[in-house]
């Protein structure tokens, strides 16, 4: 089932000693060429821009059937991870963003594992807020607040779209500033203290003002997030409302049991 011909120079990473397939097993032999393959994405052995062997190549690498290959890597172009070249093989085009549940912003995230953030602001304006983003920022309904909307971007695809509510008068941010900086940055360097948030995870299909935004068809299965941000006061310095394409995105909790 392995192969001694020397890896390709596109990636360390090489299918013939990497991927393991179980004839015995009941999951079919497509899924578990895919599956592996989509676990070296994830976890950045195979980083954007690597190249797999054609399918051919790759069949003959494993020793597994054309069409079995051909099904594995359709698996995964269905799901944005690769594309196929013609004449080059495939190649991988995003890798899947995993969050920590830890108080940080999407653009610190993405920064710190390579990915390259991009934003385009869409609202930036300082508004009466609706009587219920008032009480949860802990404002009255006659004073000020700034809404955000941004749609963040990595490597150039849309991942997020972010609503933020802030009391008016702690940062005021330029739209050239918030294309290029995250949120929590402009917020540290005004001296705001971020001390604790709570944060909803939840889930919802994409509306049609959510697919022309993010590349996803209606109906598509996207991933959302409240999230109230405290100083060490315990004062609410920012409300965000957050949906992310679940095809590009995932939260990552790690659970401890008894000691």
């Amino acid at each position: 089932m392995t192969s001694t011909r020397r890896r390709s120079p596109e990636s360390a990473w090489d299918p013939a000693t990497q991927i393991s397939v179980d004839h015995r097993s009941p999951v079919p032999l497509y899924y578990q060429v895919a599956s592996q393959i989509e676990e070296a994405i994830d976890s950045g052995a195979l980083p954007v821009g690597a190249r797999l062997d054609n399918e051919i190549e790759l069949a003959a690498r494993l020793g597994l059937s054309r069409p079995t290959i051909r099904q594995a890597i359709g698996s995964l172009v269905d799901k944005g991870l690769v594309v196929r070249k013609r004449g080059a093989g495939t190649q991988v085009v995003f890798n899947r963003v995993k969050r920590s549940l830890e108080l940080s912003s999407l653009f610190d995230d993405l920064a710190r594992i390579d990915q390259k953030p991009t934003t385009t602001v869409l609202t930036n304006e300082v508004i009466t807020p609706s009587a219920e983003i008032a009480h949860i920022l802990g404002i009255s309904e006659q004073d000020k607040a700034l809404h955000l909307e941004r749609v963040r971007y990595a490597h150039g695809e849309p991942i997020a779209r972010m609503q933020n509510y802030l009391p008016a008068g702690l940062i005021e941010p330029k739209d050239d500033l918030l294309e290029e900086r995250g949120l929590y940055q402009l917020l540290r360097a005004a001296g705001v203290h971020l001390h604790a948030a709570h944060q909803t995870i939840g889930a919802r299909v994409a509306a049609e003002a959510d697919a022309d935004l993010l590349d996803e068809p209606v109906g598509a299965p996207l991933l959302t997030m409240e999230r109230t941000t405290y100083d060490q006061a315990g004062k609410v310095v920012e409300y965000g409302s957050h949906v992310y394409r679940a095809s590009r995105y995932s939260f990552d909790l790690s659970l401890r049991g008894d000691s």
